[in-house]
């Protein structure tokens, strides 16, 4: 099984802890993991897999631990053709910008190159107070994939 690294975005902690959720299903899936939060581009292998997890700030913007990231993204330009990818969003939908981080972030990727596996899921925490109820299928859908 390849290895996941599982990159996350959070203000209040939330998305971290739904990530240490989705680390514990993919390990026990037989999945190999890597829990980032808030990488820098130096950080990541330019290659393999990755699962992005993050929460919304403010007006659909990404939370400062991947500020840094998306402007690197932005600067650098890295080819990231050789990256799989998977993108789950956190939000209220009572709010204009719901999602807006994922969003934003799945644009620079796969603008660079990486290759997204499967559609985003995008959690209505308003829905589902508690995520990994909402994600329990779609993980199960994404790892499949490889």
């Amino acid at each position: 099984m390849p290895n996941i690294t599982l990159i996350t975005g959070s203000t209040l902690g939330n998305a971290e802890d739904f990530a240490e959720y989705l680390t514990e299903k993919l390990q026990l899936a037989g999945f190999s993991t890597t829990l980032l939060h808030g990488p820098n581009l130096d950080e990541l292998h330019l290659s393999g897999q990755w699962l992005v997890i993050t929460s919304t700030h403010g007006a659909g913007e990404l939370p400062d631990n991947l500020q840094l990231l998306s402007t690197q993204i932005k600067q650098q330009k890295p080819d990231l053709s050789q990256v799989y990818f998977g993108a789950i969003g956190l939000g209220d939908s009572s709010y204009d910008q719901f999602c807006g981080a994922i969003k934003k972030l799945e644009q620079q990727l796969i603008a660079r190159g990486a290759i997204q596996m499967g559609e985003k899921l995008e959690i209505d925490v308003a829905k589902y107070p508690i995520p990994e109820i909402a994600a329990e299928k779609w993980l199960i859908d994404w790892m499949a994939k490889f």
